[in-house]
């Protein structure tokens, strides 16, 4: 995420199908160049910003860095940072260090570069899944389902057609408890929220395209939180929100297309910079993720000159 000016979707053309759009870009090419790397290729969905959005490339790096791992081996953490906005007009290229292949483990460094500059480093791990303790946090309690929540367009009346498409006409689906905050911020002022996600329609039934789906998605409206917590919409004039860093943990498997409910919570925000942390959760309360990110946050200050 990054600045968020008031006409932000204006030059805009919405990709006619965003979810085919977003398997596209999932669909990595390997490069036939001899380095000390494996190099994979990818391109970017078009973003109304012109900035490459964070969840794509935490996907691309996660699906260039399993591309490298034996089969049966799936990965369950990753922990990245966000280093220079990327374009969305250029392709990204990803190069994997194979760090380390144990009896259980594997770890993975993949960078991405356009230009030949880094804009993502990420270290994941993965593993062959055994036995072993179980539990998890307990699902949340009195969350309506997506089903008795409206969808996006009841919360966009008003909002130019054009700037509208920029919430509509995405890959995911979201349904906010209590309501987004695009627009204004309704209700109590606090540091948590909740939302229903889910990709838009069926995606194919491959374990790694689901994982990184859920990387893809996971990125999307955990910042809210903070901006919750202050009574700040995304519409503030002058708004700059930037994603640091981001880990993400993958607990159990679950499909990506089916409503999935994304419990979120800032614990801290302090000198620009704020804390978010959430936890994803099948539809029948099976936790399948957690994550936490740290968002630069910056809000321009009154002009002295005015009032």
């Amino acid at each position: 995420m990054t600045d968020v000016p008031q006409s932000a979707a204006v030059d805009f053309v919405p990709d006619p199908d965003p979810v085919a759009s977003m398997l596209a870009v999932l669909d990595l090419a390997a490069s036939d160049a001899r380095t000390t790397e494996d190099i994979f290729t990818g391109v970017s969905q078009s973003m109304p910003l012109g900035r490459v959005f964070g969840g794509q490339v935490l996907a691309q790096s996660i699906i260039a860095a399993e591309r490298t791992i034996s089969e049966g081996r799936t990965v369950h953490s990753m922990h990245g940072y966000f280093l220079r906005p990327g374009d969305a007009s250029s392709g990204i290229t990803f190069a994997v260090d194979r760090i380390h292949d144990g009896r259980s483990f594997s770890t993975r460094r993949t960078q991405a570069f356009q230009e030949g500059v880094p804009i993502f480093s990420m270290i994941a791990s993965f593993q062959d899944e055994g036995p072993g303790v179980e539990h998890q946090a307990p699902y949340p309690d009195g969350i309506p389902g997506p089903d008795e929540l409206p969808d996006i367009e009841s919360h966009l009346k008003g909002l130019h057609p054009m700037s509208k498409r920029m919430f509509t006409d995405r890959p995911v689906e979201l349904r906010h408890v209590p309501s987004p905050i695009y627009l204004t911020v309704d209700g109590e002022r606090r540091p948590s929220q909740a939302v229903w996600v889910k990709v838009r329609r069926p995606i194919p039934d491959t374990p790694a395209i689901h994982r990184a789906a859920l990387a893809y998605l996971s990125d999307l409206t955990i910042q809210e939180s903070i901006l919750r917590a202050h009574g700040i919409a995304w519409a503030t004039r002058g708004l700059k929100v930037a994603s640091l860093d981001h880990a993400m943990w993958w607990h159990r498997a679950g499909r990506a297309d089916e409503w999935m409910l994304y419990a979120q919570e800032s614990p801290s925000a302090r000198g620009g910079r704020g804390l978010a942390t959430g936890r994803i959760y099948s539809a029948d309360g099976a936790l399948l993720a957690s994550v936490a990110q740290e968002v630069m946050v910056r809000i321009p200050e009154p002009d002295a000159s005015t009032g």
